[in-house]
């Protein structure tokens, strides 16, 4: 009786302890795969805000050289319902990009950011030349609302001396691209005076955003 007892007893503990084994294998399991989840998730939003940050640095640098260059404009940005910076420049050396841009549009009243992809459907856009940077100037919330939620695409050619006007010397020589957009060209020789732009679309990172 006493014998068979101790095996009943061991049989238990057997079973109980194969039982443990399984739950603390489950466990650690199930931790392992949420810290690599959450691991993915972290590296995802450190990249994504590793690049907000370029941008960033990259639409002040672009602002800051268009203050030099044109002293001017420094009003006239702050004045604007709001801008948008690109570069073809800064995406090239950070993201590798090829015909490709990444820029960002500012609303001065709110002050909300929106970053957006500038795409070169087509060869021409700052004069034949590789590196450019390129700043729009929005008049009102519709223009900017327009260009921010719609997108936008240059699809025609622009010279400062077939749209300036009296604003557009005002600005500093902004161009006007339609109705309610002012633009900036900037090169590796400063202040483009005459703006020449082709097959150019603009629309919003929804991978940033």
């Amino acid at each position: 009786m006493v014998a068979e007892l101790v095996k009943r007893r061991r049989r238990n503990n057997t079973m109980e302890t194969t039982t443990c084994k399984g739950a603390c294998k489950a466990k650690f399991l199930f931790l392992a795969l949420a810290c690599a989840m959450a691991f993915g998730v972290n590296a995802a939003e450190t990249n994504i805000e590793k690049q907000q940050k370029q941008i960033r640095s990259m639409a002040q640098d672009t602002l800051q050289r268009l203050y030099k260059a044109e002293p001017k404009t420094k009003a006239a940005v702050k004045q604007a319902y709001g801008y948008a910076v690109f570069s073809d420049l800064g995406v090239k050396i950070l993201f590798g990009g090829t015909g490709n841009g990444k820029g960002i549009a500012v609303n001065n009243k709110t002050k909300h950011e929106t970053f957006m992809k500038m795409l070169e459907v087509q060869a021409g856009l700052g004069m034949g030349v590789d590196k450019f940077r390129v700043i729009f100037l929005f008049d009102d919330q519709r223009a900017f609302d327009s260009f921010v939620n719609s997108g936008w695409e240059f699809g025609g050619q622009s010279t400062a001396a077939a749209k300036n006007g009296d604003k557009g010397a005002a600005m500093g020589g902004a161009v006007a691209v339609s109705e309610g957009v002012w633009m900036y060209q900037l090169t590796d020789k400063g202040l483009a005076a005459d703006i020449s732009a082709t097959g150019t679309k603009y629309y919003k990172d929804e991978e940033l955003n």
